[in-house]
């Protein structure tokens, strides 16, 4: 097992070490330039979709398969919502200094822009089955965009997307969950409450969702990731009330941090500059999965006219994962000034959130948020990559494999509640990296038609009408 761990660790290193984050970054900030900065210069037009989206009627075809545009956006979100949102900026900042957020947030920029593109590409090549469900996603737009000589590449994406579900999307997810509140039960009530109760209602949760398919998923996540989002802000909003005095000097420290470093203060490890750019890019690309190719495949089962409407969209997930939802975990963490406790490094990522939440709420309520929190994300995580497992089985081995492969994911899940899992993250993280490498030379080579497409939306008043 050693052997194997070593193997993969190595395996890991390559896989998402500098040339990959190049490439991630690197693809983001071309599409960001050829799209003419649409995420900011549409801003206004991507945001109204969004919000309209809650009111739209188009809930339904005339067999009431797909979803609406906001459900996929939701569903898209549930995966890319997640632990990394409280877990991952602690982190970052630990590793990286609070310098680290800056390039989170440079990264959710330019990803907006590779979002953009992998949703209207979704949309633009996807398909129907029998039964009138709409499939999609970079296996789709590499077989139908670019032809039959790049099969091979989009069978890799599936397997690879297959494969990373039940690892990134399910087992570490359900992992989380129990150890949290199995910890959150000792803490809070002095009793250990059995790992084996937490993964048997985690299972029937799941199997209550799962096995209804994406349109029982999307209603679920349309309705449990704005909630828990929100509790998550507001909660975040009344530490930083508590402390706004601090706020400018935190939102100046970041910016400082990003590009002179931060020197070692009590417990905390000490960043340079390029500590500070690799912990942000990394973890940035983590949470909002901009570029792996997961999103788009909830996309395309929106129903909606025009591919570009879906990839404004599109552009929603980093900006509300990354931009909002990360910042303020971060600001949280600095204006607490838990992040230079002595000794805050070894005591975990999730203890540093929770106690920057405590500084503030009494009687242990912070840790009763961040764990809630956790567990809602994490759960939102595991609806979200049923659909793309999903997705990528029915690509690999037809429709009827979807309902299968629905069983076998929910019964997955109390095993990874119970599992330990330090290979099991390493192997997760290997498939998510291998997604990324066949999606994103499908958008280099795609771009033309996105930009044609966007071309043609923006000059025709028409298509901009709901």
């Amino acid at each position: 097992m050693a052997i194997v761990q070593s193997v993969n660790s190595f395996i890991n290193g390559l896989v998402w070490g500098p040339p990959m984050l190049i490439l991630l970054v690197g693809t983001g900030i071309f599409l960001t330039f050829a799209v003419r900065f649409m995420q900011v210069g549409r801003v206004g037009l991507w945001w109204r979709h969004t919000f309209g989206g809650l009111f739209s009627k188009r809930s339904r075809t005339s067999d009431g398969s797909n979803i609406t545009p906001f459900q996929a956006v939701s569903t898209a979100m549930a995966s890319t919502v997640g632990t990394g949102n409280i877990v991952g900026v602690a982190t970052a900042i630990t590793l990286g200094g609070p310098g680290a957020v800056f390039w989170m947030w440079l990264t959710a920029l330019f990803g907006m822009a590779t979002k953009f593109c992998e949703a209207t590409l979704a949309v633009k090549y996807r398909e129907v089955t029998p039964d009138g469900k709409y499939v999609g996603g970079p296996m789709y737009y590499i077989k139908n965009g670019l032809g039959p000589n790049w099969r091979w590449l989009a069978t890799l994406f599936a397997i690879f997307g297959m494969v990373a579900s039940f690892g990134i999307g399910n087992m570490t997810q359900a992992n989380a969950v129990t150890a949290n509140v199995v910890g959150l039960s000792k803490t809070a009530f002095g009793f250990d409450l059995a790992p084996g109760f937490v993964a048997a209602i985690l299972l029937i949760l799941s199997a209550l969702v799962l096995i209804g398919g994406v349109k029982r998923i999307g209603a679920v996540a349309g309705t449990l990731v704005p909630a828990m989002a929100l509790v998550y802000v507001i909660g975040g909003l009344i530490v930083l009330f508590v402390h706004i005095d601090k706020v400018p000097d935190a939102f100046t420290l970041i910016i400082h941090s990003a590009f002179y470093g931060h020197a070692a203060v009590g417990g905390f490890t000490g960043a340079a500059i390029a500590q500070a750019i690799r912990f942000g890019v990394a973890r940035g690309l983590f949470s909002n999965e901009a570029g792996l190719g997961s999103a788009p495949i909830a996309h395309a089962t929106a129903i909606v006219k025009n591919p570009v409407k879906q990839g404004l969209l599109g552009m929603v997930d980093p900006f509300l994962d990354t931009i909002i939802v990360c910042t303020i975990s971060a600001l949280v963490i600095l204006v607490s000034g838990e992040w230079m406790a002595p000794g805050i490094a070894e005591a975990g990522a999730g203890t540093l959130t929770a106690q920057a939440f405590n500084s503030v709420m009494p009687g242990g309520f912070g840790s009763w948020l961040v764990t809630i929190g956790i567990v809602l994300f994490a759960f939102s995580t595991i609806l979200g990559w049923c659909v793309y497992g999903e997705r990528c089985v029915i690509y690999l081995f037809g429709h009827k494999a979807a309902l299968p492969f629905r069983i076998i994911f929910t019964l997955v899940v109390p095993v990874g509640a119970l599992a330990k899992l330090e290979l099991v993250w390493n192997l997760a993280d290997l498939f998510n990296g291998l997604m990324a490498i066949p999606n994103l030379i499908a958008l280099l080579l795609l771009s033309p038609v996105v930009f044609k497409l966007a071309k043609e939306y923006f000059s025709d008043p028409a298509n901009r009408e709901d």
